[in-house]
């Protein structure tokens, strides 16, 4: 099974194409603009690159954040324009564990935070064991505030995500990346229909109904 995947909640966006477990390229484009994607460009490099076509697709995992509200959105709305368009499967995936599995891999283990800016001066905060075998979340995804983060960061916690320096933090920015979005959606195999990609945000949306025009 070919699966393309979306990662564009984070200022790196990156879309991967990856077939039973196996890497077959990867694009990104780093430090984009908040409200730029670039998804169809991306996706046409990496197409390119592989020499794969869109008839070839058989799945899109896309990353649901939490982190920018236009990249996600934008992420959801093409796979569910292309399951339209040609019947593919569809997973999403959170793209806190996108990072802790990347991070898991590398080698990091025990507790770690995933700390995401939910703006407002809170974070998403995600927290994790990671096992030899295995990682695992441990507390459901709350949201935080940045003192929080912080004073998690001074006590010695391991806390990565995008925004490390909204922290206080020196320590380098990590963004959730397409490949590690296509491994989770390979290895669950949880497929849904575009409808049910739901993005995830902690905190409740809140819109003020704009008043009526005025008659002149």
């Amino acid at each position: 099974m070919k699966i393309l995947a979306l990662e564009f909640s984070s200022t790196e966006r990156s879309v991967a194409l990856a077939e039973d477990g196996r890497l077959l390229g990867e694009a990104l484009l780093r430090n984009g603009e908040p409200r730029a994607t670039r998804a169809f460009a991306l996706i046409e490099q990496l197409l390119r690159d592989t020499a794969v076509s869109r008839q070839q697709i058989d799945a899109l995992a896309v990353g649901l954040g939490p982190g920018s509200y236009t990249g996600i959105r934008v992420a959801v709305a093409l796979a569910l324009g292309w399951q339209l368009a040609r019947e593919v499967r569809l997973a999403g995936v959170s793209s806190a564990d996108a990072l802790i599995e990347a991070a898991w891999n590398e080698g990091a283990r025990g507790r770690v935070r995933v700390a995401i800016d939910a703006q407002r001066q809170e974070a998403c905060l995600h927290t994790y064991q990671l096992e030899e075998s295995a990682w695992h979340a441990v507390a459901d995804p709350r949201l935080a505030s940045a003192a929080e983060v912080q004073a998690l960061l001074a006590s010695g916690e391991e806390v990565i995500g995008p925004e490390m320096a909204l922290w206080g933090s020196s320590n380098p920015a990590r963004h959730p990346r397409a490949r590690h979005v296509a491994a989770l959606a390979q290895r669950r195999a949880v497929w849904t229909r575009g409808n049910e990609l739901t993005p995830i945000y902690l905190r409740a949306a809140s819109f003020v109904k704009a008043p009526p025009p005025r008659s002149l």
